[in-house]
């Protein structure tokens, strides 16, 4: 069982772990061990996550996130099978804990009556230095 939060815990039987050769450090042992993991959520499944939460580790996942709906970790970092599992799952949890924070709505603000100002000087300044770029006249 993956805790998330105090309310989310994520079954056993939802995630899917697969081992694979390692392509980091390990020397010969890259070779011969299945060190690396690949750990699979099927977060679209999942009954222990809200719609809002779904939508928003979609968003979050990008490139991991399947077309049916599965979340995909891989981790190769060690030369330890079960420190790549430890971490993989920490990231996963990781993951979706931001996946439940909601983002905050943002509050429109007005630009301030100085701000405005300097930018119409700003630009009165930049129009006469263009306009003096023009032809120079032979008489003048």
């Amino acid at each position: 069982m993956l805790h998330i939060t105090d309310t989310i815990t994520i079954e056993e039987w939802e995630l899917t772990e697969q081992f694979t050769r390692s392509q980091g450090p390990g020397g010969q042992n890259v070779n011969k061990v299945e060190t690396a993991v690949e750990l699979r959520f099927e977060a679209a499944r999942s009954p222990n996550l809200s719609d809002a939460v779904k939508r928003r580790l979609e968003r979050l996942a990008g490139r991991r996130w399947t077309r049916d709906g599965a979340v995909v970790i891989l981790s190769q970092e060690t030369r330890s099978q079960a420190r790549n599992r430890e971490i993989a799952r920490d990231r996963m949890a990781d993951l979706i804990r931001r996946a439940t924070e909601a983002a905050r709505p943002r509050v429109a603000t007005k630009p301030t009556w100085g701000s405005q100002q300097r930018r119409l000087k700003a630009k009165a300044t930049r129009g006469e230095v263009k306009a003096l770029r023009g032809r120079v006249e032979e008489g003048e």
